[in-house]
């Protein structure tokens, strides 16, 4: 019985040779027997309508006269027959009377493009600095000195004595990765990896820089400058993207910086707001009167009114932690009715007039 070639990949009869190619791809990685869900009889049969489709001649002589037709074969029992899994389609050619296929063109069109090399990249380093309090709610720029390992200002990181010309890599000539043929029971898995002379770039130095020699890389002592955000918090990690290990033929890794905040003698942080407690006296909080209290933005007037209770507050808006645009939260004043310890004679006999009028 004739199969349905277009069927079984899911595309028309007029599909052109990239979209089957992409329709083989999608369906053999959705069936290939060495995934969980794989289904071993649909992966041949995905594969058997590929060879055919995949090939002008074969796919002329299909759509005249079926899977039936003269030189059509069937799958398996033919040259390209690898137990029982056709793995010619993949790509490579054979070598070593064996079959050679490349995993980045089996699933490249699945993920997203071809086969990629994976740029060589630095290690991330961590530190830690310790700031004021005030430091943190407004921001500010401070530098650090760090011991690492550095891009060479002389030569730029191309490792080469400045004024001459890099040469080609001869192991890897110039293409900055080696091939290498791994044999498995699927048979030659060709894979890429980058070239550990010339660490990817595909150029060596004909002339070694003097200050790296060679290496494109200095430890060294550098000063970094550090841009703390406003409204930073205790404990909260700054990323500095490119400011860790460098590394010839690759990139930086980043720099992360841990703050620890310090605390502030008077004053609290609650999110956005400032909070202080001031203690004022008893008599101030029955007549009311005018205090003078130490911000962040300096010294500010606050009136105590008439009557005050204990718990009462008294806020000063937008003198709090600066949010995003110009807005700030609010400094909140806790106000602390101190009792005397001790009281005069005269302190007496004047609150028990009080008493008696139901003060």
């Amino acid at each position: 019985m004739s199969k349905d070639y277009y069927n079984v990949l899911g595309v028309e009869k007029s599909a052109s040779k990239d979209e089957i190619k992409k329709a083989f791809h999608k369906m053999a990685h959705k069936y290939h027997p060495d995934k969980s869900n794989g289904d071993e009889a649909k992966f041949k049969e995905v594969n058997e309508a590929y060879q055919t489709l995949s090939d002008e001649t074969k796919r002329a002589q299909y759509d005249q006269f079926g899977s039936a037709g003269p030189q059509m074969g069937g799958f398996g029992g033919g040259p390209q027959d690898f137990g029982g899994f056709d793995f010619s389609g993949f790509g490579q050619g054979q070598s070593n009377g064996g079959f050679e296929f490349d995993l980045g063109d089996m699933f490249g069109d699945i993920f997203g493009g071809g086969r990629r090399q994976q740029q060589r990249r630095g290690a991330d380093l961590q530190t830690q600095i310790t700031i004021e309090f005030r430091d943190a709610i407004f921001g500010m720029e401070r530098e650090l000195r760090l011991k690492k390992p550095s891009t060479c200002t002389t030569c730029k990181g191309n490792g080469a004595k400045p004024g001459t010309n890099p040469e080609t890599c001869s192991q890897c000539n110039g293409k900055g990765q080696v091939r290498t043929i791994q044999r498995t029971i699927l048979g030659s898995i060709a894979t890429n990896q980058t070239c550990d002379k010339c660490h990817g770039s595909g150029k060596i130095p004909k002339e070694p820089c003097t200050s790296c020699r060679g290496k494109g890389v200095v430890n060294e002592e550098r000063t970094i400058k550090l841009n703390i955000p406003s409204g930073i918090q205790n404990g909260e990690t700054l990323r500095l993207t490119g400011m860790g290990e460098a590394v010839q033929g690759g990139t930086p890794g980043d720099l992360y910086v841990h703050v620890s905040v310090l605390g502030h003698k008077t004053i609290l942080r609650d999110r956005q707001d400032l909070v202080m407690t001031l203690p004022i006296k008893l008599t101030d909080a029955l007549l009311g009167a005018t205090y003078q209290v130490e911000t962040l933005d300096g010294t500010q007037s606050i009136i105590i009114p008439v009557g005050t209770r204990v718990g009462d507050i008294v806020t000063l808006k937008h003198y709090g932690v600066p949010t995003n645009g110009n807005k700030r939260g609010n400094f909140i004043i806790k106000l602390d009715i101190r009792l005397p310890e001790k009281l005069s004679k005269h302190a007496r006999e004047v609150i028990e007039e009080l008493k008696k009028e139901g003060i």
